[in-house]
């Protein structure tokens, strides 16, 4: 059976390489680039001659299923740049493919933020669903959140080894994902008829704190799980004012001074 790696990227130079030097083993390597304007295309045509540019952003859901479509092997391992496949996981996931049992897998990711892997907060072993037969499973076409669809109920089974995720550069590079992802799920929402209120922000933000901070054991990843549970909370809380602000606040009136 054959397996390839499947990557969507867009201004990944700076982990694109590392990632793709974790993938040799792979028998194709499959990149789907959203209009890099860096290195990012460059770095991929040194591993692969399957790097294809699909610009007219629809959403990781759109995005993750054009690359599917381009995939020619058996099985698909699902995989973003900011992440390593350790060598014990390798060895699972090419074990996995060899069986070819009507599965899917679900991989640990255990995640490097602020200068430390997180083990606890509710991050570890973060299991996501990433390698799959080709003609089976496929990913929805959500804007944001876009989950593996297992229309045909296969049984979904782990593989061992960690998947090494380095997943924030600093602190703005959290705060500018965040505000992404809280644009996104409000405009989501929004579609589909919902509305926010502070309250429920307010709600929401604490009790994310709580689950992560208390409850999750955040407490004893140090500093590092304190600043995750607040930040965190914040995230929560600005996915439901985004929605509030789209729903129930009215646009400046006509007669506005300046319009």
């Amino acid at each position: 059976m054959s397996l390839a790696a499947v990557l969507i990227v867009k201004n990944e130079e700076a982990h694109l390489r590392a990632c793709l030097e974790t993938l040799s083993w792979a028998d194709e390597i499959v990149v789907v680039d959203a209009g890099s304007v860096d290195a990012t295309r460059n770095i991929a045509r040194a591993f692969t001659d399957k790097v294809v540019v699909e610009d007219d952003w629809q959403g990781f859901g759109v995005q993750r299923q054009r690359a599917e479509a381009l995939v020619e092997s058996d099985w698909i391992l699902m995989i973003d740049a900011d992440e390593r496949v350790t060598p014990e996981l390798s060895d699972s996931i090419l074990a996995a493919v060899a069986l070819n049992e009507p599965a899917i897998y679900t991989l640990p990711r255990l995640s490097w933020c602020f200068g430390a892997f997180i083990r606890h907060s509710g991050w570890y072993p973060d299991r996501v669903a990433r390698l799959y037969p080709r003609q089976r499973a496929g990913y929805n076409a959500s804007l944001v959140h876009e989950k593996l669809e297992n229309p045909e109920r296969l049984t979904v089974k782990p593989l061992q080894g960690d998947l090494l995720h380095f997943t924030y550069r600093d602190l703005r590079h959290y705060l500018e994902k965040s505000a992404h992802y809280a644009q996104a799920w409000a405009e989501q929402r929004a579609a589909r008829g919902k509305r926010g209120s502070l309250a429920a922000g307010i709600g929401h933000g604490i009790g994310c704190f709580l689950r992560m901070y208390l409850f999750k054991a955040g407490f004893l990843d140090g500093r590092q799980g304190l600043l995750l549970a607040l930040l965190s909370a914040h995230s929560t809380f600005a996915k439901y004012a985004d929605l509030w602000v789209r729903t129930r606040t009215s646009p400046p009136p006509d007669d506005a001074p300046g319009r």
